[in-house]
């Protein structure tokens, strides 16, 4: 998909951070939109943006992790728009937790959002997206979909599972000659508010001695590529039709470090995490 001029995007998580730089640049290219958060008033402040771009917007409070309501909003988009040609399952939510320590709800509410909500996207829309002729699944994994970390058992299980899903759909598309693609994201340390938004139960001031607004302070230190740059990488990688796009510099460097050290890489992490708590 080289020109998106006319055609139409669905994005999840589109209220802030890379959903909203992702709707704002697509629009810049003349393509239409579709958006949905659960977060509305950020929703209401995106489509605020779009007002002058020259392109119909409309915006869903929608929850990803609700299989029923994501595939009323693919009928949805098809009818208010025509047709659907890229669904970007962005959408998505963190947990910073001890395995011993995680619940099960906590699991099922990361693993609903960040793993099923790209499920059910995907699924939802591939049939509207063969239907229009030319298509694209673009699925944001992480930088922990490719190297696991201490204390995100939970994103990584998600992360990881979208990695894995998104390079057997892409495979299987190109056995089936369709029209339709499909990416996997892996995005570094984004300027987003995923961290400020995210969750942590006690295990984590336990064990790093820190409250979770001190760990989030410190983890946003490393969110060193700016949202927009994020959103104009991905659709550069959607354009040359990329299976994988790794997002930022950070996430460039420790993919290579475990594509050399697929399994070693582990000791340079645990050392990291060791030498940072030392040092509190």
């Amino acid at each position: 998909m080289k020109d998106f001029t006319n055609k139409v995007a669905a994005i999840t998580g589109a209220g802030s951070g890379m959903g909203r730089t992702l709707a704002l640049n697509l629009a810049g290219r003349g393509c239409h939109l579709a958006l949905s958060d659960v977060n509305t008033e950020g929703l209401e402040q995106t489509v605020a943006l779009l007002k002058d771009a020259g392109v119909k917007v409309t915006a869903d409070k929608v929850n990803v992790a609700d299989r029923e309501a994501m595939y009323q909003w693919a009928d949805k988009v098809v009818a208010d728009h025509g047709k659907v040609n890229l669904i970007f399952n962005n959408a998505g939510v963190a947990l910073a937790s001890t395995i011993a320590a995680v619940s099960y709800d906590e699991l099922e509410w990361i693993l609903g959002i960040n793993m099923w909500g790209v499920i059910y996207g995907t699924k939802a829309f591939l049939p509207h997206l063969e239907a229009s002729g030319e298509g694209h699944v673009i699925n944001t994994s992480s930088l922990f979909g490719l190297c696991a970390q201490p204390t995100q058992s939970a994103y990584n299980i998600s992360k990881f599972a979208v990695r894995g899903f998104t390079e057997s759909l892409r495979q299987e598309l190109d056995v089936q000659k369709s029209c339709v693609s499909a990416t996997s994201v892996h995005p570094g340390g984004i300027k987003t508010n995923i961290a400020r938004d995210s969750r942590a139960n006690e295990s984590i001031e336990q064990l790093t001695g820190k409250t979770h607004e001190q760990g989030v302070a410190e983890f946003e230190k490393f969110f060193i590529t700016s949202a927009e740059k994020a959103a104009e990488t991905i659709i550069r990688a959607v354009q040359a039709n990329k299976r994988r796009v790794v997002v930022g510099p950070d996430a460039k460097v420790l993919d290579v470090i475990v594509r050399l050290f697929p399994a070693s890489y582990q000791r340079l992490i645990t050392w990291g995490f060791k030498r940072n708590l030392q040092s509190h």
